[in-house]
């Protein structure tokens, strides 16, 4: 099973939920976080690096927060994914990595990153606005929700 990391959900939930309120100009970390029940650091964390790369803007001051940088529908999943937890790979041996025995003999390597291809082109279709447009999740105890689960 593929899974996104616990920072790869959050940044999208954040996003699906700036998305969702695109009359509203800035909305913090924490009201985003109060929101899905997400650690407000780890959160502001998560929004920061967002903002480096590009997806968000952030405002100062009293009214401050964060707001999309550009238009949801031309922010993909993948690129969410790309900024908080950089490329991903099924296996090490897809991206390179040295010191396995079985490199020269590996039957498995090739099919493996077309899977990998495959789940990048998936995630790379799948839009912010697709996400907010999407039903709710159910509420769950915890509060935070799984947006994106993909099993292999």
């Amino acid at each position: 099973m593929l899974k996104l990391t616990k920072k790869a959900d959050y940044g999208l939930i954040a996003l699906k939920y700036l998305a969702e309120r695109p009359e509203t100009p800035a909305l913090s970390a924490k009201d985003i976080a109060d929101t899905y029940g997400i650690p407000a650091q780890l959160l502001a964390k998560i929004l920061q690096q967002m903002t480096k790369k590009g997806i968000l803007r952030s405002h100062a001051g009293m009214n401050g927060g964060y707001a999309l940088a550009r238009d949801p529908r031309v922010i993909s999943a993948y690129e969410v994914i790309l900024a908080i937890d950089g490329p991903f790979f099924i296996t090490s041996c897809t991206k390179g990595a040295r010191g396995c025995e079985l490199t020269s003999n590996c039957t498995i390597k090739e099919p493996l990153a077309r899977v990998n291809e495959t789940i990048a082109g998936v995630l790379k279709s799948i839009s912010i606005q697709d996400l907010a447009e999407s039903e709710p999740p159910p509420a769950h105890g915890s509060g935070a929700a799984k947006l994106v689960s993909l099993a292999v």
